[in-house]
């Protein structure tokens, strides 16, 4: 069951659309601030209007399967913004004392959401487009829309599981310079931007692919999920805030989770959840019809 080349051309075309739309042209008109990934307010809906038609052409770019390939588009333009925004160690060094990075962490806290706001988006053009020109008939879309409270109770479950199980890889795989610290075990140096992109995209893939395997759940509560490490972990420096600013340098953190920008949570874990939940159905495919 591997990808044929045509369909990796499709996956290619709906990512060269985000790229330039909201990777690139996105990236000019928000004006966004310093190096840090961080938009102007006044820039967020420029984004959101940039990602539905992302999302809208993307579903035309990899026709048939743009229901499944079009979502592709935002995330992969906001990867251009995680790639060309600074790393948190950066941003660390612009907000010296303890109180000024206690600001930043608040101003950071709820940014995750804007950008699955942008994510979210990019998923309506495919979906709209789907639902006006899919060949279903409109007893199999009704059918497809059923739930059940099973499904619910799955749906959180694979939420908090997520959560959990892309905390503990991010630890495992955002790998640097280990030190040894009295107060707090150990603590991490900035890792590289390549290692960064490593980490969250295994991580939130292995979580999406868990969901999928044993609650049979999408990737959308993966995606959802990196709110919630991003709360989690920027709430764990802020408690440890002025011992750090008093015994470390800016590019020194409590855990490797807390290094990673939001932007790079929701971009690379937005993928990787895709990506994982693919591969758990390629996983069953194979042990049906291989074995």
């Amino acid at each position: 069951m591997e990808l044929s080349w045509t369909m990796k051309l499709r996956i290619g075309a709906a990512a060269a659309v985000g790229i330039v739309l909201i990777g690139f042209l996105g990236w000019q008109l928000t004006e966004p601030v310093a190096t840090t990934g961080m938009v102007r307010p006044s820039g967020i809906v420029t984004l959101v209007i940039l990602a539905l038609a992302a999302g809208f052409i993307g579903y035309f770019v990899s026709w048939p399967h743009g229901k499944e390939i079009g979502i592709l588009a935002a995330p992969f333009g906001l990867v251009v913004w995680a790639m060309r925004s600074g790393s948190m160690a950066s941003l660390m060094q612009v907000y010296p004392t303890a109180a000024q990075r206690k600001e930043l962490i608040e101003s950071l806290r709820w940014e995750p959401a804007i950008w699955l706001i942008i994510v979210a988006a990019g998923c309506v053009g495919p979906l709209v487009c789907w639902k006006i020109f899919s060949k279903a008939k409109p007893d199999e879309k009704k059918k497809e829309s059923k739930t059940n409270p099973v499904k619910y109770l799955n749906a959180v479950t694979a939420l908090a599981a997520s959560a959990v199980i892309a905390q503990f890889f991010l630890r495992v795989f955002a790998q640097d310079v280990s030190l040894r610290d009295d107060q707090l075990s150990s603590v991490v140096a900035q890792p590289a931007t390549g290692q960064v992109i490593f980490a969250v995209f295994m991580s939130f893939g292995i979580a999406a692919f868990v969901a999928r395997k044993f609650l049979g759940v999408g990737y959308t509560w993966s995606i959802i999920s990196t709110f919630f490490v991003t709360i989690f972990s920027l709430s764990v420096y802020a408690k440890n805030a002025i011992y750090l600013t008093s015994n470390w340098p800016a590019a020194i953190f409590s855990n490797a989770v807390v290094s990673v920008l939001p932007v790079e949570m929701v971009a690379y874990g937005t993928l990787g959840s895709v990506a994982g939940y693919w591969m758990a159905i390629r996983f069953d495919y194979w042990r049906k019809h291989e074995l």
